[in-house]
């Protein structure tokens, strides 16, 4: 930082340094998932999800579908373990190929 910059101001010309927000396990983690829009897009991710998350509860799955119909996200909670799970059902999403991102 310049000298004679007012404090708290950051030189935005430098990489913010900004650390993984941490997260106490167990937790409900929540999910967005968007795919191709089909009408057994919920129902594959429903047989993903169950193989990281057994106690994963498929009625409280919201389905919303993108604003031309092109797109489908699926919104669902899971008890997380820990971040290896989370990791492993993010790449089981993906691996599917059906599975275009996960937030």
């Amino acid at each position: 930082m310049k000298k004679g910059a007012p404090q708290g101001v950051r030189d935005l010309r430098q990489p913010a340094v900004l650390e993984p927000p941490k997260i106490t396990f167990p937790c409900d983690y929540s999910l967005k998932i968007v795919g191709d829009a089909a009408d057994d897009f919920p129902a594959s991710v429903c047989q993903v999800i169950v193989q990281y998350a057994a106690d994963f509860d498929a009625t409280t799955m919201q389905v919303v579908d993108s604003r031309n119909g092109r797109f489908q996200s699926v919104r669902v909670v899971i008890r997380a373990t820990g971040e290896q799970q989370i990791k492993q059902l993010f790449d089981a999403l993906k691996a599917t190929g059906r599975v275009h991102m996960v937030v």
